[in-house]
């Protein structure tokens, strides 16, 4: 039924996710911890040492992302984020389009032992949504 939900929702937005997908983003969900916008600008301008972090696709960063983000695609993040980011207890707020990526790359982060990792909800949407400063490139 919250599939359902969540899909009927999501066509609403133009977005049509397979129920595959979303049990697999609601699975992950309830081990991660999410963020809302005004927790992550407010963590953002605390001046402590946050990661902000794209997982989107290159084309969609491309197109725009917060100026405080740095990029790290979900198709490689396993591969590199202990390369970039070697601190376990690091805090790294992650980002996707609507929030449903960046719960998956969260889960992935703490299975890989990162402690101190959120998903932002409502992703990229939800930033431009709130006025974020977004850049293109």
């Amino acid at each position: 039924m919250w599939l359902t939900m969540c899909r009927l929702r999501l066509n609403d937005f133009g977005m049509d996710h397979s129920p595959g997908f979303l049990s697999l983003v609601n699975d992950a969900k309830k081990r991660v911890n999410e963020i809302s916008v005004a927790e992550a600008r407010a963590r953002v301008a605390s001046g402590a040492p946050v990661v902000l972090m794209d997982v989107r696709e290159d084309h969609e960063w491309n197109a725009g992302h917060a100026v405080e983000a740095v990029h790290l695609g979900k198709g490689i993040l396993e591969r590199d984020l202990e390369k970039l980011y070697p601190d376990k207890n690091a805090e790294i707020i992650m980002y996707c389009g609507g929030g449903f990526r960046s719960a998956l790359t969260c889960d992935a982060a703490q299975k890989m032992g990162y402690r101190k990792v959120s998903s932002l909800i409502g992703g990229y949407k939800g930033l431009v949504a709130a006025g974020w400063t977004i850049k293109a490139g």
